[in-house]
């Protein structure tokens, strides 16, 4: 089956907890084959691995450090002995963090932490998988619609994820001859775990303050993700999506 008929291969970075979990099993659904990768929780791995399987995916997660050249090459190497060379139709960059600190006690630890998850990882992935990417692939990167507002206590983060949006916009400029797509999803407060999210008083305020009248859930994002990575969005390159009920 080629990707035309949908055994997409695809890799999915952090992808075992919340939007990037909703994201992989979105993915196989849609009979992808799949690359997913995650960093220290094994419990999480371990019940998505099942999940896939049950859904009769053919996946293997790599555990990875993405925030390092090294990490981003051992996911490189798994992608290659599981799709081949030029075999990589779908990259999503949606390894992040969260990080709430007021600037004036921002450190050069917490700076660099928010930032090696949210910009550098990208950065690397996507760069150690080049050779692995086909002509006409799709590469999306989950960033966040802060970056296009900026978020008090966040000002690591709101950079992060508007980094990205730069990053997106000169990388498809670049990748756009091989017919490679470059593109974002930007989503807004989103409810990533059952017990995750904002305390409940500050999740009815945020939720007041959208359009549809509540916060996100990961499955929110995994249409947009989606209709990137697939051919209706042939044309579209260089963009953001906000996905974010309209705040």
């Amino acid at each position: 089956m080629t990707a035309a008929t949908g055994a997409r291969r695809v890799v999915v970075t952090g992808g075992t907890k919340g939007i990037g979990r909703a994201t992989a099993l979105a993915f196989a659904r849609s009979g992808a084959r799949l690359v997913v990768s995650y960093g220290h929780d094994g419990e999480a791995a371990k019940t998505l691995a099942a999940e896939l399987d049950g859904l009769g995916c053919e996946a293997e997660l790599v555990q990875a450090d993405l925030t390092t050249r090294e990490g981003a090459e051992a996911l490189a190497r798994a992608v290659a002995g599981r799709f081949g060379e030029g075999g990589l139709d779908v990259l999503v960059n949606n390894l992040g963090v969260d990080g709430h600190r007021p600037f004036a006690e921002l450190d050069d630890t917490e700076w660099r932490r928010v930032l090696d998850h949210n910009t550098t990882s990208a950065y690397l992935v996507t760069q150690a998988l080049l050779g692995a990417l086909g002509d006409g692939a799709s590469v999306v990167n989950v960033g966040a619609s802060v970056a296009l507002r900026g978020r008090p206590f966040g000002v690591h983060y709101s950079a992060s994820k508007a980094a990205l949006v730069g990053f997106t916009r000169a990388l498809a400029k670049e990748l756009g001859p091989r017919g490679v797509r470059v593109n974002l999803v930007a989503p807004g407060v989103t409810l990533t775990e059952p017990v995750g999210g904002p305390p409940h008083p500050v999740a009815e305020k945020l939720a007041a303050l959208t359009a549809l009248g509540r916060l996100g859930h990961p499955e929110d994002v995994t249409g947009p993700v989606l209709f990137l990575a697939g051919e209706s969005a042939a044309y579209v390159t260089g963009t953001t999506i906000e996905v974010d009920g309209g705040i």
